[in-house]
């Protein structure tokens, strides 16, 4: 039985030591896109809503940066990498993107928050409902602190 114990003792650090290197992927913050676009997730509620901004550079508006509002949720369960989805109703148009993704931390421990989207604008008429759906992916990257 002596020589069972340096064994177990061995086999049970390997297996908590997954679960302590494993990094929590938080969704509140800044995080940025690939067309520069500014996402702020408010810090999560206790029943996971999600609240925040979301500011692109539209060309078309004179002020050109419009800051829009987004809500949503987060999966409730103790996720290091949860699940998520939001709306985003555009205040430069007339339409709303709904995401949903995943945070992940990533190998080299940053955090990235990839979606998929969903943006539909307003038609006029139902022979124009073909168009007024796309889809598309947005992977998002945590902005840093010295870009704020």
């Amino acid at each position: 039985m002596v020589h069972a114990t340096p064994f177990l003792l061995v086999l049970s650090l390997a297996m908590l030591a997954p679960a302590l290197s494993a990094r929590k992927c938080v969704l509140d913050g800044r995080w940025t896109d690939d067309q520069s676009s500014i996402m702020t997730i408010e810090p999560v509620s206790a029943e996971c809503d999600l609240k925040g901004s979301y500011v692109r550079d539209v060309p078309e508006t004179e002020n050109k940066l419009v800051e829009s509002p987004l809500l949503g949720y987060r999966d409730c369960t103790d996720q290091t990498q949860p699940i998520f989805g939001f709306t985003v109703n555009w205040k430069s148009s007339d339409s709303v993107t709904v995401f949903t993704g995943q945070c992940f931390v990533g190998e080299d421990g940053k955090e990235v928050l990839r979606t998929m989207w969903l943006l539909r604008s307003h038609e006029d008429s139902i022979k124009d409902d073909w168009k007024a759906t796309k889809v598309g992916t947005t992977v998002f990257t945590r902005q840093s602190q010295e870009e704020e």
